[in-house]
C-alpha cells in the first residue's frame, strides 16, 4: 500500500516543494488552497510527472474550521496520511499596537488554529497505527522577536509551543513531531520586494530537510530544524 501525505497550502512556496519531494517518492498526496485555478494546475502537474499516485486537491479556506473539517473528511474518504504537515500561513505584516482589527484574529486561525483542528482529526488514526510523523512548519519568527512582525510572530511562537507539548504527548505513541524553522525563503510571500533572489533560501532547500528528517529510523527523531540563508536574516 503506497504512502501517503497531507500538506496544507500546497500550490505554492516550500508547500508546494514538500508535495513534489514526496510525490517523486511515490506518495500519494493531498492538499488544500484557496485558489481553484491553482489547484487544477497543481494536480494536473503531479498527475501528469507522477502518474502512479493519487492526488486529492480540494478547495478549502483553513481558517474557516468547518473548511477544516470539511477538508479533512474528503481526504478521510480516499486515505490515512502517514504525514501531515500543517505548512498554511498567512503573513500580514504589522505592530501589535496599532496593525488593523482582525489581524490577529485571521492569522491564529489561519496559521495556528488549522494546525490544531487538523491534527486532532488525523492523529486518532496515527496513535491507533502507532505510526506517523507530523510537521508544523513554523519561521524562525517564532524564536526571534523583530518589528512589525505584529500577530505573524505571535501566532508562529504558539505554532512552536503546540508542537513542543505534541512531541511530548506522542513519545509513548511512537509517532514523530517535528517543528520546520525557515527563514526567509523565495515564496509569494516575499515577491516585490527588492533584494536579489540569491539573498532568499530556496523552498526545495526545505522540502529536502522535511525529507531527512522524515527518513530517520525509528529509534530516532529531529525535533528541531532552523534553516536561515547563508548571509543570514534578513
Amino acid at each position: 500500500m503506497p504512502k501517503s501525505i497531507l500538506v496544507t497550502g500546497g500550490t505554492k512556496g516550500i508547500g508546494k516543494a514538500i508535495i513534489h519531494r514526496f510525490a517523486k517518492e511515490g506518495f500519494d498526496i493531498a492538499t488544500c488552497s484557496r485558489n481553484q485555478e491553482d489547484l487544477r494546475r497543481l494536480k494536473e502537474e503531479l498527475e501528469s510527472k507522477f502518474p502512479k499516485i493519487k492526488v486529492i486537491a480540494e478547495v478549502a479556506d483553513l481558517s474557516q474550521k468547518d473548511q477544516v473539517k470539511a477538508f479533512a473528511s474528503k481526504v478521510q474518504a480516499e486515505f490515512q496520511p502517514d504525514v501531515l504537515v500543517n505548512n498554511t500561513g498567512l503573513f500580514l505584516p504589522g505592530a501589535i499596537h496599532d496593525e488593523p482589527e482582525g489581524n490577529f484574529e485571521l492569522m491564529m486561525h489561519t496559521n495556528l488554529f488549522s494546525a490544531y483542528y487538523l491534527t486532532r482529526i488525523f492523529i486518532e488514526d496515527m496513535i491507533q497505527r502507532k505510526s506517523g510523523h507530523i510537521f508544523s512548519i513554523g519561521s524562525i519568527a517564532g524564536t526571534t522577536a523583530y518589528p512589525n512582525g505584529g500577530s505573524y510572530a505571535i501566532s508562529k511562537w504558539a505554532m512552536l509551543g503546540m508542537t513542543k507539548c505534541l512531541r511530548e504527548e506522542m513519545k509513548p505513541h511512537q509517532i514523530k513531531v517535528t517543528s520546520i524553522l525557515p527563514g526567509a525563503t523565495y515564496t509569494a510571500s516575499w515577491e516585490g520586494v527588492d533584494l536579489p533572489i540569491e539573498r532568499f533560501m530556496k523552498p526545495e532547500d526545505v522540502a529536502e530537510s522535511v525529507w531527512a528528517a522524515y527518513n530517520l529510523s525509528p529509534q530516532s527523531v529531529v525535533e528541531e530544524i532552523v534553516i536561515r540563508p547563508q548571509l543570514g536574516d534578513i
